[in-house]
């Protein structure tokens, strides 16, 4: 079983920056992909970026790239997401997540909060 535990969040203003972190117990972190994904109220839940165990990286488009950046320390089997620059749109419920791959999800954390301010 794997446990995904984020932290990081809070209210933060436009322009600032704020940086999530997700701690990871199990087997899973050291072979496996993880990421973040957000949902915003009365949104679906979106991708906003992956990175495997080889440091290969999937954002969603062009409105986080550039301004938010994921990384991962395999020693402390942690996901960190540095977001710079934030918007009022980037207000949402961020999520950690931990796949096999890239492109599947296996699990869930039960998320964090983040609130960006104009």
């Amino acid at each position: 079983q794997v446990q995904l535990v984020e932290s990081g969040g809070g209210l933060v203003q436009a322009g600032g920056s704020l940086r999530l972190s997700c701690a990871a117990s199990g087997s899973i972190f050291g072979s496996g992909a993880m990421g973040w994904y957000r949902q915003a109220p009365g949104k679906q839940r979106e991708l906003v970026a992956v990175i495997d165990s080889g440091g290969n990286t999937r954002y969603a488009d062009s409105s986080v790239k550039g301004r938010f950046t994921i990384s991962r320390d395999n020693a402390k089997n942690t996901v960190y997401l540095q977001m710079n620059s934030p918007k009022p749109e980037d207000t949402a419920v961020y999520y950690c997540s931990a796949g096999s791959s890239l492109n599947v999800v296996n699990f869930w954390g039960k998320g964090t909060l983040v609130t960006v301010s104009s």
